[in-house]
Parts: C-alpha cells; sequence; structure tokens
C-alpha cells in the first residue's frame, strides 16, 4: 500500500484500478485470530485494519466526495476483523477506545478525510508501536494548520476530535489542555482560550 500515500493522501483511483494487495489486506484482517496477541499486538492490528477498512470502504463506493456521502459509512456498513462482524464505529471505540485506552490512538486512525490527521503510508509494528504513536501525535499536536494558535487574540482554534473524544483526553491528562501541551514544543498559555474549528469531511485523495 506503500505507493498509494503520499503526503497523508490516498491514490483512491489507483486502487480502484489495482485491489489486488488491498483485498489480500482485508481478507487477512477478517481471518487473522488474536487470541494469544499481546495488548501491544492488538493495538496495532486493530489501528492498522481501522485504516485499511476505511480504504476498502471508499474504493467499494468510489467517485465520492466524502465517507459522510456513503450512507452509514461508520455505523451501519460492516466488516470482518479477526473472524468477528463489526462496523467502523465498533471497531474504534469498542476494540480501541474501551479495549485499549490510549487518547493517542485519534491521531493514527485516519478517517478519509482533510480534517483527520495524516495517514501514514506504513504499517504500526507492535516492536514501534510505541515510538510511532509518540511521533504521530507530537506531529499532529505541533501542526500549524492542526492546532491553530491566534497570539494576539489570545485564541488557539483545534480540531473537532478533541470535542468528540474529550473525556478520552481529560481521562489521560485531566483536560485538553494538558494533552496538548503534553506533546506541542510550544505550550499553551492557561489564558488563550480553546475553540473548535468546523471538521472538513471532504475526502483526503490524491489529485491527479
Amino acid at each position: 500500500m506503500e505507493q498509494h500515500v503520499e503526503q497523508g493522501l490516498v491514490a483512491y483511483q489507483a486502487l480502484l484500478t489495482d485491489r489486488t494487495e488491498l483485498d489480500e489486506l482485508i481478507n487477512l484482517v477478517a481471518t487473522v485470530s488474536v487470541d494469544h496477541l499481546s495488548q501491544t499486538q492488538k493495538k496495532a492490528f486493530y489501528i492498522n485494519s481501522y485504516n485499511l477498512l476505511v480504504i476498502k470502504g471508499i474504493v467499494n463506493k468510489y467517485p465520492v466526495e466524502s465517507p459522510l456521502k456513503i450512507e452509514g459509512f461508520f455505523d451501519k456498513v460492516e466488516y470482518r476483523v479477526a473472524g468477528e462482524v463489526m462496523t467502523l464505529n465498533d471497531l474504534e471505540n469498542h476494540k480501541l477506545r474501551e479495549g485499549i485506552q490510549d487518547a493517542r490512538i485519534h491521531f493514527v486512525l485516519v478517517c478519509a478525510a482533510h480534517g483527520c490527521p495524516r495517514l501514514v503510508n506504513f504499517a504500526y509494528r507492535p516492536e514501534h508501536l510505541a515510538a510511532q504513536l509518540e511521533q504521530q501525535t507530537r506531529q499532529a499536536l505541533n501542526d500549524r494548520n492542526f492546532i491553530r494558535v491566534d497570539k494576539r487574540q489570545k485564541q488557539v482554534l483545534i480540531s473537532e476530535i478533541f470535542k468528540w473524544y474529550e473525556k478520552d483526553f481529560i481521562k489521560e491528562s485531566g483536560s485538553v489542555r494538558k494533552f496538548l501541551n503534553l506533546y506541542r514544543t510550544e505550550k499553551i498559555p492557561s489564558g488563550f482560550r480553546l475553540e473548535y474549528y468546523p471538521y472538513d469531511w471532504s475526502l483526503n485523495e490524491q489529485k491527479s
């Protein structure tokens, strides 16, 4: 899949015409057993599975302008993951948010939209997962387009991800601001207001 992802954008058109590798990976997602995997191995597997299934869901309905244009993309369309049938929301909420409980997953799960953190062109691997999660979280939270600081207005515009999953960040760090500052090089002062900018649901597609 490496050749189909560049700078966080996906070549869905190319995948539509050459689905062999994607279909092989999706079959692996469906049939692999996780019974004897460690928590770290499960975490890496479920993260990779989510991102692959999102790509499959888009390719199945391509061309499309946004994942939201596909009915039930997140909460109705079902896939087989490690022998279990589930939706993308089931995978995210039950297997990862409830089962793993690591707020950094929100910066590696990519929902096929420009508003998501960037998709990487490599797999998350158990032996490197801690460093990979750390790197992707720091990269997202220091990205000026993702975290938009206005020093004159003493305002910080942040992704709606922090509203939708606020309790995950509070549970991990005590507050959204503390979580942000844990990973930011330039800390957000306590006097700066946190506001949300509208989520960009347009497709994260490479333009030819």
